[in-house]
């Protein structure tokens, strides 16, 4: 059985964004396209309502980039008890207020049972210092939190 990855917007971004000279920047386009050609075949990847309308802001033309790469993939609901615990995330005071979107992200990762949530968002998501605290949390309220990482951490090698 494969495992499970929620794929949020960032990977998108950088997956379909056009060629930098900013150097991280470039280097996080190669991982991700790199992931996305050699490993995506190997989970079973999902997105949200949140995902596809985060992917539609901006740029027309980086929109459909984005949106086409979506194409296909299955939708998690964001339920009712999502949003809850989104607010208690938020609530908590582990994210900061412009984080909401993130903390929703993580929500539905999370009530769904996520293996895995897929991310660039190293800000607020796949932080080093808040992560062992939203864990903490979120165990504490009775849920499991799907590890946090991006492509290059679950590179396979």
């Amino acid at each position: 059985m494969k495992l499970k990855v929620y794929v949020e917007t960032s990977v998108f971004s950088f997956l379909t964004a056009r060629k930098t000279t900013n150097l991280l920047a470039a280097a996080w386009q190669n991982i991700t396209i790199d992931w996305w050609d050699t490993r995506k075949g190997d989970f079973e990847l999902y997105i949200s309502e949140l995902v596809y309308e985060e992917g539609l802001r901006g740029d027309p033309d980086a929109a459909a980039r984005r949106i086409k790469e979506m194409e296909g993939l299955p939708y998690l609901n964001i339920t009712d008890e999502a949003i809850n615990l989104a607010k208690k995330l938020m609530l908590s005071g582990l994210l900061p207020s412009k984080a909401s979107d993130d903390a929703l992200h993580l929500a539905i990762s999370t009530l769904h049972k996520m293996d895995f949530l897929l991310t660039w968002n190293c800000r607020h998501l796949d932080n080093a210092e808040i992560k062992p605290k939203i864990r903490l949390l979120l165990n504490e309220l009775g849920y499991a939190m799907p590890e946090i990482c991006t492509p290059q951490e679950l590179s396979g090698e």
